[in-house]
C-alpha cells in the first residue's frame, strides 16, 4: 500500500510544531520515530493531511536525571533508553524490558514517548510508564500542562492529547533504593507483540511487602495497574499462598480478549503464571 497524499512540515521548534498542528485542526500528526505511524499511514488506517516532523527540534533527545525522577524527551529512542547508564542503575525494570521491544531496527528509530502516545495495549512502554508513576508533559496553544499517565492513556490506540498538542517529555519516578523489581512477557517469537506481560515493584520492610505495584499489558484494551493484586500483597510476606491469592486477584481483574494469537482464557492463564514468577523475582531482589 501507498499513503494518501499529505503535506510535510519540518518543525524548527516546539512552538512551530504546535502552531502547525493548530492550523491543521484534527488532520495533523506528529512524527518522531514513525515505527507505528508510518505503517498505519501506508495501510491508510490513518490519513493525516499534515505530517509534522519534530526530529530537528533541539533538546528533545535528552534523558535528564532530576533527582527523584528521570525525564525522557520526545526524541529519546528506544536504543538510548536501553543503553543509558542512569536508567540501568536507577530504573532496572525499564532497562531489562528494552530487549523485548520489537527488533533492533525498530529500537534504533522508535521513541519512548511515541510508544506511550500510540497506546498499543501490547506495548511495553505504556505499561512501564504506569508502573513508574509516569507524568506526561504536553505543549499546546495554551502553554504547557502535565497529566498522569493513568489519565493520559484513555483506551486502545487513544490518548488524552488535543489535536493541537504534542508530548515534549515523560517523567518516570525512580523506585526507592532497595526496591525489588520483576518483568516478564511471553511472545510466540522474539520481537513479536507479547500475548501477555507483567511488571512488578516491591519494597521490603520488616519482612513484608510495601508500596507494591503490579502492571500488565496484552490482557485488555489498555495497559493498566492491577489494584486487587497489589492489595493482596501489600503488608504481607509473599509466601506461596499469598502469591496464589495475588494470582487469583489478577485473573479476576483483567478482561483479556480473544484474537488469532490467543484466546481470552489462555491470556488470563498466562498472565497469572507470569505474575507469580515476577512477584517472586521482585521479592528476591528487594533489599
Amino acid at each position: 500500500m501507498k499513503p494518501a497524499p499529505f503535506d510535510y512540515v519540518r518543525a524548527e521548534s516546539v512552538e512551530h510544531a504546535v502552531a502547525t498542528l493548530a492550523a491543521a485542526g484534527s488532520d495533523g500528526k506528529i512524527i518522531a520515530g514513525g515505527q507505528s505511524l508510518m505503517p498505519m499511514i501506508n495501510f491508510r488506517l490513518v490519513r493525516p493531511a499534515v505530517l509534522v516532523d519534530i526530529n530537528r527540534i533541539s533538546g528533545l533527545d535528552r534523558i535528564e536525571d532530576r533527582g527523584k525522577h528521570l525525564r525522557l524527551g520526545a526524541l529519546v529512542r528506544h536504543r538510548m533508553t536501553a543503553s543509558d547508564a542512569v536508567i540501568a542503575r536507577d530504573v532496572p525494570v525499564l532497562h531489562a524490558a528494552m530487549e523485548n521491544v520489537a527488533h533492533l531496527t525498530v529500537r534504533n528509530r522508535g521513541t519512548f514517548c511515541g510508544s506511550v502516545c500510540h497506546a498499543d495495549p501490547a506495548a511495553e512502554m505504556p505499561m512501564l510508564t504506569l508502573l513508574l508513576d509516569g507524568v506526561v508533559r504536553i505543549a499546546g496553544p495554551n502553554g504547557e500542562r502535565e497529566i498522569a499517565a493513568a489519565d493520559f492513556l484513555t483506551g486502545s490506540l487513544t490518548n488524552a492529547l488535543d489535536p493541537a498538542e504534542m508530548v515534549t517529555a515523560i517523567d518516570i519516578a525512580k523506585p526507592a533504593p532497595g526496591t525489588g523489581w520483576g518483568f516478564a512477557e511471553f511472545a510466540r517469537r522474539h520481537g513479536d507483540y507479547a500475548l501477555a506481560a507483567v511488571s512488578v515493584l516491591i519494597e521490603r520492610a520488616d519482612g513484608a511487602a510495601r508500596n507494591v505495584r503490579v502492571a500488565v499489558m496484552g490482557v485488555g484494551e489498555i495497559a493498566s495497574r492491577i489494584a486487587p493484586a497489589e492489595a493482596a500483597l501489600e503488608g504481607r510476606e509473599p509466601t506461596a499462598a499469598v502469591i496464589a491469592e495475588a494470582v487469583v486477584a489478577l485473573r479476576s481483574a483483567i478482561e483479556p480478549m480473544s484474537d488469532l494469537s490467543a484466546s481470552a482464557d489462555y491470556r488470563r492463564h498466562l498472565a497469572g503464571a507470569l505474575v507469580a514468577k515476577v512477584i517472586a523475582q521482585a521479592w528476591e531482589r528487594a533489599a
